[in-house]
């Protein structure tokens, strides 16, 4: 029996839509903690995780692959990345987690190269010493200030604060990695494949025969290696993608929903509706109305944090996560 894989926003939360522009701080601690020091692993539909190690250590498994890591250390989770914690019980440090396709859009603008940074899962062992990492834990103060404000402009210092700690991720990032205890390096490469000819056609809505075959797999060798991997199908894996597309252009553009159809891909708008419903559970532009109510609240009703999620606003229904443990 396949193993399911819960889609959380944070460790226990409910997963988050993938519009939504947020960010959250806390300190390892609060949430591990609770759960006797081990997370069990998980993804982020749309969310990148920051953890900066500055006491204690971690062995932090990163889709097929384990690694033990002891502080300082960082650690980048992209989204949809499979990952799951053991912490020692002196753990201490900064964990962020942030929108990641608002970041990679601040990025493509500021430093290019800085998006292949936050698309890539990372452990990276710091020397105290380092000018780069002398940098990290005033940027990590800064975004837990920022969290707490609740003022004009929150998000946006919250982000670019963010950014530039994925800065100084970029200069560390090839000075020390840890060996791996475990890996399974080869399945690994072909789901990153995967996600990577998924990136660049799924507006084409390709035959799953199409990705098999430059995966040199058959269709269901690939929907078995996505089970084992990401604990959902290929498919699901295509469809959770235009989902996250449509709500971006929904809330973030003024398209016309039919013209959003064509541009991703459908033959009309009402295939395209009958599609985002059965996903969501509103029609496009019902989910336009809502999520644009939702982003005009004041910046200081809740926006502070990734879990406050308005609840009149659907979240994709594709592999979702339990209720809160």
């Amino acid at each position: 029996m396949a193993r399911v894989i819960p889609n959380y926003a944070l460790y226990g939360d409910q997963a988050q839509p993938g519009w939504h522009n947020s960010f959250d701080f806390e300190w390892i601690p609060q949430r591990s903690r609770p759960y006797n020091w081990e997370i069990q692993p998980h993804l982020h539909d749309a969310f990148v995780q920051i953890l900066y190690l500055t006491e204690g250590s971690v062995e932090v498994q990163l889709d097929n692959a384990k690694w033990l890591a002891r502080a300082p250390c960082l650690l980048l989770i992209p989204a949809q990345t499979v990952h799951g914690f053991h912490f020692s019980t002196d753990v201490n440090g900064p964990v962020v987690t942030a929108t990641q396709r608002p970041l990679e859009s601040l990025a493509a603008v500021l430093m290019p190269e800085l998006v292949q940074t936050l698309r890539k899962p990372a452990v990276i062992l710091l020397d105290d010493a380092s000018r780069h990492a002398e940098a990290l834990m005033p940027l990590f103060l800064a975004i837990e200030r920022e969290s707490r404000m609740h003022a004009i402009g929150q998000v946006a210092a919250g982000m670019s604060l963010i950014t530039a700690v994925l800065v100084q991720i970029a200069r560390l990032g090839d000075l020390m990695q840890p060996t791996p205890l475990t890996v399974s390096s080869r399945k690994t490469q072909q789901i990153e494949k995967f996600r990577a000819l998924v990136d660049e056609h799924f507006k084409k809505h390709l035959a799953m025969s199409a990705y098999a075959s430059q995966l040199g797999i058959t269709p269901g060798q690939l929907s078995r290696l996505c089970r084992e991997v990401l604990g959902i199908s290929s498919l699901e894996v295509i469809n959770a993608r235009l989902v996250h597309e449509a709500q971006r252009d929904l809330v973030y553009t003024s398209v016309s929903i039919k013209q959003l159809a064509g541009q991703l891909g459908f033959a009309d708008e009402a295939y395209f509706g009958r599609f985002f419903r059965k996903h969501t559970g509103l029609s496009p532009r019902e989910f336009r109305a809502r999520a644009l109510q939702a982003l005009l609240k004041p910046e200081g009703d809740g926006v502070r944090s990734s879990r406050a999620q308005p609840t009149s606003v659907a979240t994709p229904l594709l592999n979702q996560a339990p209720a809160r443990r």
